[in-house]
């Protein structure tokens, strides 16, 4: 029989104390103050991997989870918190730069459709929702574009998050009683442009109005109109409000509520309650994918 201990890593494993652990080696990158308090906002003690430490001198010298030890350092309130450490004892410096400079190099991370999938089969309800909101207008998740396929889906969870089930569900209904569902209506700038008109305008905004004039745009047309504004999906409301607007003059919808309306940073929920709608968002809250990837690929 083949020897195969060959392709085994030569390690062990304990749990050794956070105070007992040292990450100051010079290819190690700062710590980000930021990232650790996100991470441990959402912490899952089932996301954890083992950290990897290098043995040397007698010294733990970690060198792949030097946020993770922080995070959890953080959420326990203490550094005499185990972790589970993936120990090697025949590393010299050089070996440990050099793997922790190329261990990602080759690994395949999770598309938003991956992982929007895995947290149906999770059974999660934000993807639940959004599924069957999605379905119920004769639409599909997808992650190959076709008719009435969406291959959007960290837009339509990005949407749902920022501005609620209502501002999504009533932006899906424009978008299908406008546009019928073709490849081109579904990007990730048409709807994140609509999504913007819709917020801003609410009720301004008149269903019956936008379909029958932006029924009249082909996409081709509206694509090259927010290009000519600006980049991304700004562009495409813009573009979007223009067409709205022509020939309309007690109806117009103001152009500067699209540029001052603010979004609210605060979780919303199925009906639509959004706490603290008028404080600006400063960045956007951690997705699935970031949840599943806190505590692996933080130190790369």
């Amino acid at each position: 029989m083949d020897d195969l201990s060959q392709f085994v890593p030569k390690v062990h494993f304990e749990q050794i104390p956070i105070k007992n652990l040292v990450s100051n080696q010079e290819y190690q990158r700062n710590i980000s103050i930021k990232h650790v308090q996100r991470a441990a906002a959402h912490f899952d003690p089932y996301q954890i991997n083992p950290v990897k430490v290098s043995r040397r001198d007698g010294v733990n010298y970690v060198f792949n989870g030097q946020h993770t030890i922080e995070i959890v350092a953080l959420v326990s309130n203490s550094r005499e918190t185990p972790v589970w450490c993936m120990i090697y004892d025949d590393l010299e410096y050089e070996h440990e730069a050099d793997i922790f400079a190329n261990q990602q190099k080759y690994v395949k991370p999770l598309l938003p459709y991956e992982i929007f999938m895995a947290n149906i089969e999770a059974g999660s309800d934000k993807q639940l929702i959004i599924r069957d909101l999605v379905e119920s207008y004769g639409l599909k998740i997808s992650s190959k574009s076709a008719p009435g396929h969406i291959c959007a889906v960290a837009t339509l969870e990005s949407i749902y998050d920022r501005y609620g089930y209502h501002v999504l569900d009533r932006v899906l209904r424009l978008m299908v009683g406008t546009w019928e569902g073709v490849t081109q209506s579904l990007s990730a700038n048409m709807l994140n442009g609509l999504a913007r008109l819709v917020y801003a305008y609410g009720d301004s905004l008149k269903e019956d109005m936008f379909k029958e004039k932006l029924s009249r745009v082909s996409i081709k047309e509206l694509v090259r109109a927010a290009n000519e504004r600006r980049a991304g999906s700004l562009g495409f409301a813009e573009a979007m409000l223009i067409f709205y607007n022509k020939k309309t003059h007690a109806t117009a919808l103001e152009w500067n509520v699209l540029y001052t309306t603010k979004v609210g940073k605060g979780r919303i929920d199925q009906e639509g309650i959004q706490a603290d709608r008028d404080e600006m968002v400063e960045e956007p809250e951690m997705d699935a994918g970031e949840q599943m990837n806190m505590f692996t690929e933080e130190d790369i």
